[in-house]
């Protein structure tokens, strides 16, 4: 089973401890990884394999769920600004990677990707260090809705 249709399965069944919130599009997450606090994605719901495979109502309603969970992020974590990246090369499924970019990150990582970080030695999500700010994004979403 593909890796997004599989993490999709796992929310939808509550096994998911990564799950931020169902939102109307999908699913918003945490990011295996928290190299970059907040670094979170949005799963849709059901799965399709591009942006362009929805129709118009549903892709709108992904991309506006896309920018409320990054302005959630920025609020819950105080970053500079937001990246998104929808991608779908090594996961060929919709999926948004969003990452929170800090002004106090090095200055030769900070203009670049965050592709360019040692993901294989990221800290790992880990509910007891991460799950308070998984869980102030969520009240942030579910206030603005």
């Amino acid at each position: 089973m593909p890796l997004i249709t599989q993490r999709v399965e796992l929310a939808r069944k509550g096994a998911n401890d990564k799950v931020i919130c169902r939102m109307a599009s999908g699913w918003a997450v945490m990011g295996d990884v928290q190299f970059l606090p907040g670094y979170c994605l949005l799963l849709p719901d059901p799965v399709v394999a591009s942006l362009n495979d929805l129709d118009s109502e549903a892709r709108a309603a992904y991309l506006l769920d896309m920018a409320r969970l990054g302005d959630a992020v920025l609020q819950a974590t105080g970053a500079l600004r937001m990246n998104y990246e929808i991608l779908g090369n090594s996961e060929p499924e919709l999926h948004c990677h969003l990452f929170p970019r800090y002004a106090t990150e090095p200055e030769e990582k900070r203009k670049m990707p965050v592709w360019f970080y040692d993901w294989k030695n990221a800290i790992p999500y880990a509910e007891e260090t991460h799950g308070p700010l998984r869980q102030k994004i969520a009240e942030l979403l579910t206030a603005a809705s």
